[in-house]
């Protein structure tokens, strides 16, 4: 199937909503990992790398699945899921990644995990229960080794008083010009989880989570940040990029690149867990 020039596998369902139309890919799941693989990681990583990531991939669409009974659509194709890119992200190292690891999946209690996964950590996953509030068995916060490849190892973003007043403004803020900004509280794993902001007309407190998606998850790559401040504004000086929660990619790369297998991979990052195969229950 094709869809503004993009190819799908699978069929395509239109929906008429109150906001215009529904687009739903109806695609085999094995299809659908192989089509994920290509957007979220890059495809050229090691073999074993490729494969923890379909196994994830695979399990974190087997859980959403199992949470979603009953809705028009089980994930999303953008980053509220998984990257989805249909054919155009498939390559050959990518199916056979997906080949390799057919119908695995993590599980906890024999049922598929909230396989979750990032970037990169900046030394130190997080907790489910420090970013989520949800405790989870097998998504704790676990050092992580050799990720200095990742790009984001260590950034810093700098952001002027009026871009920070704009970000606080669309999160029904006012407490007139932006004068201080620091973190005031911090979780286990040291991301940041409320900082304080001193204005001109008053101070408010606000959780790191939401300023960063407000200033842009893009710039403030994650909330493992300290803050500087300027004449003119603030300096996030950071390290990692994503939630923290479950498999760093960058990580699990450096595993693969030591002879590590993608069990072993799996393992690490999701303990406590198992692999199974076939219909899970």
């Amino acid at each position: 199937m094709e869809l503004n020039q993009v190819r799908f596998r699978g069929g395509l369902e239109f929906r008429h909503i109150s906001s215009g139309m529904q687009v739903i890919n109806e695609v085999m799941l094995e299809d659908y990992v192989a089509g994920i693989l290509g957007r979220e990681i890059y495809p050229d990583w090691h073999p074993e790398t490729l494969k923890a990531q379909a196994v994830v991939a695979r399990t974190y669409a087997l859980h959403q699945r199992a949470e979603s009974r009953g809705q028009p659509f089980h994930v999303e194709a953008g980053t509220g899921s998984q990257v989805y890119g249909g054919v155009a992200a498939e390559t050959t190292a990518i199916r056979a990644a997906v080949s390799a690891t057919r119908g695995e999946f993590v599980a906890y209690g024999r049922k598929p995990i909230l396989a979750v996964y990032h970037s990169a950590s900046g030394g130190r996953t997080a907790s489910s229960e420090e970013v989520w509030g949800r405790p989870l068995p097998y998504l704790v916060s676990l050092e992580v080794d050799d990720e200095q490849d990742s790009p984001d190892t260590y950034w810093r973003a700098t952001i002027s008083k009026t871009k920070l007043g704009r970000a606080l403004d669309s999160l029904g803020i006012r407490i007139g010009s932006p004068r201080e900004l620091k973190v005031v509280d911090r979780s286990r794993s040291g991301r940041a989880l409320r900082v304080q902001i001193r204005g001109s007309k008053g101070n408010q407190h606000l959780e790191a989570r939401a300023l960063r998606v407000a200033l842009g998850e893009s710039l403030i790559r994650s909330t493992l940040f300290e803050i500087r401040s300027t004449q003119d504004g603030f300096v996030f000086v950071g390290s990692g990029h994503g939630h923290g929660v479950g498999m760093s990619q960058w990580g699990a790369q450096s595993m693969a690149m030591r002879g590590l297998t993608y069990r072993a991979i799996i393992q690490n990052f999701y303990p406590g867990t198992s692999l199974a195969k076939g219909t899970p229950q």
